[in-house]
């Protein structure tokens, strides 16, 4: 039986995997960027595409749901922002808390509900930031020993 839990995490992977693969689509079909870029847009379009799937798949009770929203919320979990390499990735909401790594470190917060986001960069900001998405965290918590 599903928790509440398990159908609020399915809302979200679909609302923002929907989103996310709209938006994706949007940016291919635009088509104003460099071959990096396109990547990057395509990379999009499969990870939305695949968080979409995994939320269809767990708010119909499927085995297979379970394990995509795993992956699903696994790779949101991180967040890495610095010079050399930049990673995030939010599907539906996000909390995230981070850290500003420089000569005195600062610790944030943020929060979305109802959102998307997808950064991949060979490239980031001068002063590094390292965190975690702990709404993606817990939900992987409840997704993996919830069962």
């Amino acid at each position: 039986m599903h928790s509440f839990f398990t159908r609020v995490i399915a809302v979200f992977e679909i609302a923002g995997g929907l989103f996310g693969l709209v938006h994706q689509f949007d940016r291919l079909l635009a088509g104003h960027f460099s071959g990096i870029d396109a990547i990057v847009a395509v990379l999009g379009v499969l990870v939305f595409g695949f968080i979409l799937v995994a939320g269809v798949l767990l708010a119909s009770n499927d085995g297979r749901g379970t394990s995509m929203s795993i992956w699903a919320q696994f790779l949101q979990a991180p967040l890495i922002a610095t010079p050399v390499f930049s990673y995030a990735l939010s599907s539906g909401a996000f909390a995230n808390l981070s850290l500003t790594l420089q000569r005195s470190p600062r610790v944030g917060f943020d929060w979305a509900i109802a959102e998307h986001g997808w950064l991949l960069a060979i490239a980031g900001p001068s002063s590094a930031h390292l965190g975690i998405n702990l709404l993606a965290l817990v939900s992987w918590l409840v997704l993996r020993f919830g069962r």
